[in-house]
């Protein structure tokens, strides 16, 4: 199965945050499953970075590809195919780091690992 990680759960996943819940930890741990971090993510975590509302131990340009190196989880580019699955959503969530990351998981079959409630109400495959 291909997982693509909400920003708070890579986040939680490298800071062994207890926030994690036991079917996301599993399946973030199961070797059959293959890991991904968006480049939508990376720019949410620049973004709160640079206003001051994420400290990180070091700069993001090198916090963030070594943690997900570090913990086996590939990079996933954000591609036209993806962005035009837009069209599709409806309105239920403002975010647009989250729809992003919506429209990823629906163009390239992935299942979303998020505790965004908001998000399990879009027609995407997520879990918590």
């Amino acid at each position: 199965m291909n997982v693509l990680l909400d920003t708070c759960v890579f986040l939680w996943i490298i800071r062994g945050d207890t926030a994690l819940s036991r079917p996301a930890k599993s399946a973030f741990s199961d070797p059959a499953n293959t890991v991904y971090l968006s480049a939508v993510s990376v720019w949410e975590i620049m973004v709160k970075h640079r206003l001051g509302r994420l400290p990180l131990p070091e700069p993001v340009q090198l916090y963030v590809p070594n943690e997900r190196e570090k913990h086996g989880i590939l990079p996933l580019d954000l591609n036209e195919a993806a962005v035009l699955e837009l069209r599709r959503l409806p309105d239920l969530h403002a975010d647009p780091f989250d729809r992003m990351l919506i429209c990823q998981a629906i163009a390239h079959g992935m299942v979303l690992l998020t505790p965004d409630a908001q998000i399990h109400a879009y027609p995407v495959n997520s879990r918590w």
